[in-house]
């Protein structure tokens, strides 16, 4: 199966799960169809929503791959395993991705480098943005935000710090109704990694909190 084709079945699958859940989602902005999209990072809810949002190869932690079932999803639909405590390993990663690049299926990764409360956004790091500004690729800055229909902050649906995988899926599973809503900004090229990292949190940001994107 071609790299393309594992992308569609893991947008088809996501969809599946997302029914199966009865979870609903909205998307805003014309959906990237190559190059690097990069968003905000909540919970491993992001992934399933995101993944049927849009066709991506996702770049993700390397404890994933040893995840039961998740771990063998991830492998299936092309994922690009990163240890985030090798330098090696991001090496290894950078490569991979510009070796995408050009497939018209664009490469997704989390820049905060973990999830958060949502409170406010981590610096973006600029180590995986490099294979995109130095090939001129276009960069889509996106974000997902989680709405529950009974007024319940987002925070309860986050998955970090401390929160064990298990419990949290249960309290999801339990939680009022919510969707998620994912928005995709326009691509971007960049001169430089760090210089791409900067704008698209701010535009991530911008994005998260309703306001309308600066284009510079």
């Amino acid at each position: 199966m071609t790299l393309e084709r594992r992308a569609l079945w893991v947008r088809d699958s996501a969809r599946a799960i997302m029914r199966s859940m009865g979870i609903q989602w909205r998307v805003e902005g014309h959906r990237p169809t190559r190059g690097l999209i990069v968003a905000n990072h909540l919970s491993y809810l992001d992934i399933v929503i995101l993944s049927a949002a849009t066709p991506c190869f996702f770049v993700a932690k390397a404890e994933i791959d040893g995840w039961p079932f998740f771990g063998k999803a991830a492998r299936s639909g092309g994922t690009i395993f990163l240890d985030r405590s090798s330098h090696l390993s991001a090496t290894t990663v950078a490569r991979e991705i510009a070796r995408r690049l050009p497939l018209p299926v664009p490469v997704l990764f989390f820049p905060e480098g973990t999830t958060t409360d949502g409170s406010q956004l981590l610096r973006f790091r600029s180590r995986l943005f490099d294979p995109a500004t130095t090939a001129g690729a276009p960069i889509t800055a996106a974000s997902i935000r989680y709405v529950l229909s009974d007024g319940t902050p987002e925070q309860e649906l986050c998955w970090f710090g401390d929160a064990t995988f298990l419990p949290h899926l249960w309290k999801v599973l339990g939680a009022a109704g919510f969707h998620a809503e994912v928005r995709f900004g326009e691509p971007r090229l960049y001169p430089d990694r760090r210089t791409a990292a900067d704008a698209t949190q701010a535009e991530v940001d911008a994005m998260r909190n309703g306001h309308a994107v600066a284009v510079t």
